[in-house]
């Protein structure tokens, strides 16, 4: 290979072919009623579409219209932590009020927290949020990336989001 093969196929591997942003997540879920129910009432998601034939049960969820979560009933046991995939699913919400409102909603259908309140991503960081499980144990958070100034962080030596 020449050395101008080899710098062409290098610049061509490196190339941006486009902008990826995510499009939606697909959970595997044990009980589709339960988390469906769980995703709508607490996280304000509308029902888009579903799937009722009996061993390919399915809903899709999502905002304005807009495709952001499917739920897929094809579990057979809970969420676990150490097995390879999906570590946690990140929420953005439009500012610490709106994670103060989130998080009194959930205190008030009974969801347990992974931290007490609103903690900082970091020792000292502005951006913090509110972590707990779904019905699963699929970990969660909601967060802003400003708003949480002051807010503790639980560990001093990793991600808040990393390890919960």
């Amino acid at each position: 290979m020449t050395t101008a093969t080899a710098t062409a196929t290098a610049t061509a591997t490196t190339t941006a072919v486009g902008t990826l942003r995510t499009g939606h997540i697909g959970l595997n879920v044990t009980d589709l009623d339960r988390s469906l129910a769980f995703y709508r009432d607490a996280l304000d998601f509308a029902l888009l579409g579903e799937g009722k034939e009996e061993g390919r049960r399915f809903a899709f969820l999502g905002r304005d219209g807009e495709l952001v979560l499917t739920l897929w009933q094809q579990a057979e046991g809970s969420y676990l932590p150490t097995a390879a995939g999906l570590h946690h699913l990140a929420f953005t919400a439009g500012g610490i009020e709106e994670v103060r409102a989130y998080e009194e909603r959930l205190r008030g259908l009974g969801v347990a927290f992974a931290h007490e309140g609103v903690v900082a991503h970091a020792e000292g960081a502005a951006s913090g949020g509110i972590f707990f499980h779904d019905p699963d144990g699929t970990r969660l958070e909601i967060s802003v990336p400003t708003g949480a100034e002051g807010a503790p962080a639980p560990t001093e030596s990793a991600p808040t989001c990393g390890f919960f």
